[in-house]
């Protein structure tokens, strides 16, 4: 019996093994092609790791906005048999793509989602490697209703980093119209987010979630035992308590909000961060104040996600 037992735990073992082989892990943070992918797996390979990224995007009045800071990570998932990224953006806009080629059609498909436009229904392109380009469409009409496509441009990609386009194009492509630039260096240490970063990109979702004033967003940055300490009320625990805290303010819309940590300290799966944040609110008869504040979290990662599990904040008198 022992050795039967032994045994089947030594399959188990191996058949667990096989399917995550090509899984990130420590020996390879990014994962690795999967030989049984189709071959065209490898196409986004000089792209897998994490790129510095300036990003440019066109303004309604036809002039180019300023530059926004983005890291640009890339990883095989499946077991290696697709392809994620993800851009972590200095505005906190951020966004990614799951990417997997089907041989039956020869084509990639690449299904988009984004934390400022989030949707039941992702949108789909598709396309291939064409000499050293990669290139994706999506039918999209003009404003003017002409016909044609979203046109995204992956070029000059080496071992360094890579460029990135973004057009607007007829149908016969004798017209362009470029509206996003994206240059982007390939860090030489191939590391993943550091835990600082992720910690910052955090503190930039909270944000956007309370702009939007989505409540459950919110509510979900925080651990299941968070506590929360708001000024002049008694602590507040758990999800539904803090969802219902953050959902109870009235007589005023957020318009502004930006957090600005001072200090974060990494202590294992622990962190601590202070800082300030500040905002804008309008309020119900169309005034508007703005404030400032100070503030202290308890990080702790779960799950490979950093989330707030004790939060503690006041507004400083100006």
């Amino acid at each position: 019996m022992t050795r039967l037992l032994c045994t089947l735990f030594l399959i188990v073992n191996i058949t667990v093994s096989a399917q995550s082989e090509y899984e990130p892990s420590e020996a390879y943070p990014f994962g690795r092609p999967n030989p049984k992918a189709p071959k065209e797996i490898t196409d986004f390979q000089p792209l897998i790791g994490i790129c510095d990224c300036i990003s440019k995007t066109r303004n309604k009045d036809k002039t180019w906005a300023e530059p926004n800071k983005m890291t640009w990570e890339f990883k095989y998932i499946m077991n290696g048999m697709g392809v994620q990224d993800q851009t972590i953006k200095e505005d906190g806009k951020n966004s990614g793509s799951i990417r997997q080629f089907i041989a039956d059609s020869s084509k990639w498909y690449v299904h988009y989602y984004s934390s400022s436009s989030p949707t039941p229904i992702l949108s789909s392109w598709e396309g291939n490697r064409k000499d050293d380009k990669i290139i994706l469409y999506n039918e999209q009409k003009a404003p003017n209703g002409m016909d044609g496509f979203f046109k995204i441009n992956f070029y000059d990609i080496s071992e360094d980093g890579f460029k990135w386009l973004g057009e607007w194009v007829n149908t016969n492509e004798t017209f362009s119209y470029p509206t996003w630039e994206i240059t982007c260096t390939k860090r030489k240490n191939n590391q993943k987010l550091s835990d600082e970063e992720q910690i910052r990109a955090a503190a930039k979702a909270f944000s956007e979630s309370y702009l939007k004033q989505d409540y459950e967003a919110i509510a979900k940055s925080y651990t299941t035992d968070a506590k929360i300490f708001p000024n002049n009320t008694p602590i507040i625990s758990g999800y539904e308590a803090i969802k219902k805290r953050w959902s109870s303010s009235s007589g005023f819309t957020p318009i502004e909000h930006r957090i600005i940590p001072e200090e974060i300290v990494i202590l294992g799966d622990t962190a601590h961060d202070y800082g300030t944040y500040t905002g804008k609110n309008k309020n119900d008869d169309g005034t508007q104040i703005t404030y400032k504040g100070k503030y202290v979290v308890i990080w702790k990662k779960s799950n490979n996600q950093w989330k707030m599990y004790l939060d503690i904040w006041n507004r400083i008198k100006e």
